[in-house]
């Protein structure tokens, strides 16, 4: 019996946390793996993950021998004026997605830095919910309300509360669970006290609303620059590009992190 499909999603209401890189990076990474992948953006208005699966599309089909690609679907929000009809035509569109992609291994979604019917949805499927926040207490502010002065934590932020809303109706639907991870992007090399702060933070903050915390990426400009040729740091050998120590560099700590979200067959692949 074929399995089905693992679904990761890419969620947090704030923008410019890194959730479309991180996207493109875990597809290739799986891609290079040999998983058939699957992808959705259900933030197809903004589109950056789309507009790359389509700038990898044209760099491979320039190629002799083209590059690994996933079934790429962007579905646009519902424009029904009437709440309740946009909001179960959102759930519809997302279903037949699903459906089309249902012999993949694994399923991505980039989902927008907004509140949505059409991004609740998504979250809800989630097998893994994968949470990028930059390496700041306004980001932080997403998760968690903080005390200026002593920065104990007050109380779970609304986006926080959202992903126990899903984790419960998931678990009434089919009994099913969310794994929840904390992706801390944007990590620079400089130690220094907000950066310690932060990690505190963070730390306790798992404990007590039930998520798994890992590194993500540093600041690095080589995740930038490949984005218009729809590339990641996995494609430079068969794209004949001469690997720097910056590329290898960079190519470590993606693998670093495909091993510490800890996804099901991987391991075994990757080792």
């Amino acid at each position: 019996m074929a399995k089905q499909p693992y679904i990761l999603v890419l969620g947090n209401e704030k923008g410019g946390t890194g959730k479309s890189t991180v996207s493109m990076h875990v597809i290739i990474s799986l891609l290079r793996l040999g998983f058939p992948v699957g992808s959705i953006d259900v933030d197809a208005r903004q589109g950056t993950l789309t507009r790359y699966m389509d700038n990898r599309k044209a760099t491979s089909e320039s190629m002799e021998n083209p590059l690994p690609l996933s079934t790429h679907i962007p579905i646009l929000p519902s424009q029904n004026p009437l709440k309740e009809e946009a909001v179960k035509e959102d759930q519809q569109h997302l279903e037949e997605a699903l459906s089309q992609l249902s012999s993949k291994r694994f399923i991505v979604i980039d989902t927008p830095g907004s509140d949505s019917s059409l991004s609740r949805a998504a979250h809800a499927v989630a097998d893994m919910l994968i949470t990028p926040l930059n390496d700041s207490f306004i980001d932080l502010d997403m998760l968690v309300r903080l005390k200026s002065d002593t920065l104990d934590i007050v109380r779970p932020s609304t986006y926080a509360e959202m992903v126990w809303e899903q984790k419960k109706q998931r678990a009434i639907r089919d009994r099913g669970s969310i794994e929840w991870v904390v992706l801390r992007n944007r990590l620079s090399n400089i130690k220094a006290r907000n950066k310690e702060q932060m990690d505190e933070v963070i730390q306790a903050l798992a404990k007590r609303i039930g998520f798994r915390y890992i590194p993500g990426f540093g600041e690095r400009v080589i995740f930038r620059e490949l984005f218009l040729a729809g590339l990641t740091v996995l494609d430079l050998e068969d794209c004949k590009i001469p690997m720097t120590l910056s590329h290898v560099a960079a190519r470590l700590e993606l693998r670093n992190l495909i091993h510490k979200i800890q996804l099901p067959d991987v391991e075994r692949l990757a080792a």
